[in-house]
């Protein structure tokens, strides 16, 4: 089991900015944010292994504008000794690395448009984990999409834009994508649905399942989507795992949905001992990133220690 952490860490100092506003573009501007991610970047995994944290969520933004017509930088050439740097140090220390696009990319959406745009943003995403000579189990997660009034419809445009060939969904994208269960629209059912008409591994994200199920125990849930994996192609299977934040709002209400500032040791305990038999890597999805991921890899390497003994 590898512990990891998205995009951002806080323990960390940056002095240049990771991305900028498309009205400042200009070419020079792009190579300068790119070199300085790149060295950024560097600087996170180092501070990772150093700790055993070795799994991490590379940002989105981590090449500004790149699916955007205005980005004629041939990023991968220029930074082609950097990208495979990075990609040789990954693979020496067995980092598990993936990435996560926006909300803005919706495959399943009836706007032709929007799903060019779509690919275009899987395609680079794909890029940049294919320039660091990554093999499959370094993964691109998304979710569904929207239902536009019809979900069984909505489902099936889903499985027909990933499976027709003439939707410029090529082989880095296949062998890349994950889908995951979200906390509105998606529920595990859904994703299992979609699994089967087209094999994309299930993110089993624990949170979103308390929100939207179909009343599965979390273990048989997990399991569930364990089964969509196959290991010697994708890896061990992938978790999000986060809480809900109890701060309350402006109105005295807690925002039902929103994710927790910090771990909860206490729910994270209980959850290691509800999916004690499985195997799989975690994502924290909380706010604070590397602090929450030191203190669950101290219950988890305290766990397997006390298991063992």
């Amino acid at each position: 089991m590898k512990i990891g952490y998205p995009c951002i860490n806080n323990s960390i100092s940056r002095n240049s900015p990771s991305t900028f506003r498309l009205v400042s573009y200009s070419e020079h501007k792009l190579a300068q944010t790119i070199e300085g991610n790149l060295i950024h970047l560097n600087r996170i995994l180092k501070y990772n292994v150093k700790n055993n944290l070795l799994f991490f969520r590379i940002s989105s933004d981590f090449i500004p504008f790149a699916s955007h017509p205005i980005c004629e930088l041939n990023w991968c050439k220029h930074f082609q000794t950097e990208f495979v740097q990075i990609g040789d140090f990954i693979k020496k220390h067995n980092i598990r690395i993936s990435m996560h696009p926006d909300q803005f990319v919706i495959l399943n959406s009836p706007n032709s448009k929007i799903v060019e745009n779509s690919i275009n943003e899987l395609k680079y995403h794909c890029r940049v984990l294919d320039e660091m000579g990554l093999d499959a189990t370094a993964k691109v997660q998304i979710h569904v999409g929207g239902v536009y009034g019809n979900k069984v419809e909505a489902i099936n445009r889903f499985t027909r834009i990933f499976n027709d060939s003439s939707r410029l969904i090529d082989n880095g994208i296949r062998k890349r994508l994950v889908i995951e269960n979200d906390d509105r629209l998606y529920s595990l059912k859904d994703c299992l649905s979609i699994n089967q008409e087209t094999s994309i591994p299930i993110v089993f994200d624990n949170f979103h399942h308390e929100l939207l199920n179909n009343e599965e125990p979390i273990q048989i849930a997990l399991e569930k989507a364990m089964s969509t994996w196959k290991m010697s192609r994708d890896g061990f299977p992938i978790v999000d795992y986060s809480s809900q934040n109890s701060v309350k709002g402006k109105e005295n209400k807690v925002r039902k949905g929103k994710h927790a500032e910090r771990i909860d040791l206490t729910l994270f305990k209980k959850f290691l001992e509800e999916t004690q038999n499985l195997d799989f890597d975690i994502m924290l999805e909380l706010k604070d990133k590397e602090k929450s991921a030191l203190k669950a890899l101290e219950i988890k390497t305290n766990k397997y220690c006390y298991c063992a003994c």
